[in-house]
């Protein structure tokens, strides 16, 4: 084996995601280890979801690989860092990627990782798997790497250019990871199966909370029919009975998807999935598109009922924009979900007044609420440096979810103005009945005084 690649999510870690239970694989590293394959070199996956530390110990002691690759997020951080000692007590050459580690890199280093691969991996990952040894005079040779020289000092090699026709990597290596487990948590909890596929990489939209830092801010997009030959792929091998497509934006491009709509005819497939886009990108062509290649849910980026504060968050859309075209969506039969962001910079409560107006007026079928977080290396983050309030902890014990804002309302709060806008929403919606409809009129009343009694 050349190399074991990892990603550090435990599904038994994430008590939040066990309510949910919507596990999917980790594209990423499969698409790593099937075009490392197909470079003649030997890939092993461990994937944590359904795994264990022990199991992902005991696969170190017994394989010993030369090198280790570690996909990492910032909520898979806590469990990343122990995972890179454990390889690197094994022997292992450790290798960190993601979108954490390239704004943390000198901490990565410091916690044991050999080198920091900042952007796409499948090209870094080839070049130095290719190297006679992972030496700091070898490693100088391969773009896109933060490793510490032999003087001990932090060094950063060339940018690696971004992957530019990515119609010439292969479909991520799902053989690698136990699908059947996937779909087992599904069809336990929800009845059914689903999958996920990603056709694009990069965004770019400007949105000031949102991180680039893996695919940058551009849009690069595999073509309509490789996209639903892997989809056929896996539908004739897997039988998943819906699909996740994990594009930003995946309306984002009229021209491709309506290629991708008369595909989807032209072969006469018949499959439902849901996606994320974005209002500007709809109209009721899109829409009707939607619902002739099986969308049955639509996730819209609202974030704020305020449009001055989606100015503020540069999200190049209009209030009125998310509210028409959710109303469209739901009138042609697709359900929408909505996301919605609170406490970003400035946000006052008559800001939040409007959101719950406008959720209202859009009466999308389900929101998912958050509260904003300066990400390191994102726009947000740097126009916020004044009043970060950083946890005075050791790297190993926080994230950056963690930051907090000066002059920002109190956490219970938000937590309160979160369930304002639930019940708002659910009771406006009145689909759940008369005695659903009386709880949500009350959850959203006392949530609406725990707001005003609370700061």
């Amino acid at each position: 084996m050349d190399i074991l690649l990892t990603h550090a999510y435990y599904l038994a870690h994430d008590t939040a995601e066990q309510r949910v239970m919507k596990p999917y694989a980790p594209l990423g590293i499969l698409s790593i280890a099937a075009y490392l394959t197909r470079q003649g070199f030997s890939a092993q996956v461990f994937d944590a979801t359904f795994g264990t530390p022990q199991e992902f110990a005991a696969l170190l002691d017994r394989l010993h690989p030369p090198v280790v690759g570690i996909y990492i997020t910032m909520m898979t951080k806590f469990a990343a860092l122990a995972m890179i000692a454990e390889a690197r007590e094994a022997g292992a050459f450790v290798l960190v990627g993601g979108p954490e580690p390239p704004h943390y890199a000198e901490e990565f280093l410091a916690a044991g990782a050999g080198a920091v691969v900042i952007g796409e991996g499948e090209l870094t990952v080839t070049e130095l798997l290719r190297l006679p040894e992972c030496t700091p005079g070898a490693l100088r040779t391969v773009a896109g790497l933060v490793f510490r020289d032999a003087d001990g000092s932090v060094f950063r090699t060339s940018p690696r250019a971004q992957i530019a026709d990515l119609d010439t990597l292969p479909i991520p290596d799902r053989s690698k990871v136990p699908i059947s487990r996937y779909r087992s948590a599904w069809l336990q909890h929800h009845g059914y199966s689903s999958l996920s596929l990603i056709s694009m990489r990069g965004c770019p939209y400007t949105c000031k909370w949102c991180s680039h830092a893996v695919y940058g801010e551009t849009y690069r997009r595999r073509s309509p029919s490789l996209f639903l030959e892997e989809l056929a792929t896996i539908a004739a091998e897997y039988r998943p009975d819906a699909f996740w497509f994990a594009d930003d934006v995946f309306t984002i491009n009229h021209r491709w998807f309506f290629r991708f709509v008369e595909e989807v005819r032209h072969h006469g497939l018949k499959f439902r999935y849901e996606c994320i886009t974005r209002a500007d990108r709809m109209n009721e062509e899109v829409v009707k598109g939607l619902v002739a290649t099986g969308c049955q849910r639509v996730w819209i980026g609202s974030e704020s009922g305020s449009q001055r504060i989606l100015d503020a968050m540069s999200r190049g859309v209009k209030v009125e924009e998310v509210q028409a075209m959710t109303r469209l969506a739901r009138r042609y039969g697709i359900d929408v979900g909505m996301f919605v962001m609170l406490g970003y910079p400035g946000e006052t409560r008559a800001d939040i007044e409007a959101t719950v107006r406008h959720v209202k007026r859009a009466n999308p079928d389900v929101i998912l609420t958050t509260v904003a977080y300066p990400i390191k290396g994102t726009p947000f983050y740097e126009e916020s440096k004044g009043d970060l309030i950083l946890p005075e902890l050791p790297f190993n014990e926080w994230n950056d979810r963690m930051i907090d804002l000066a002059g920002r309302y109190s956490k219970r709060f938000y937590w309160f103005a979160n369930r304002r806008i639930i019940n708002e929403a659910a009771w406006h919606r009145r689909a759940g009945g008369r005695l659903e409809t009386a709880r949500a009129f009350l959850k959203a009343k006392t949530a609406l005084v725990g707001m005003y009694l609370t700061s």
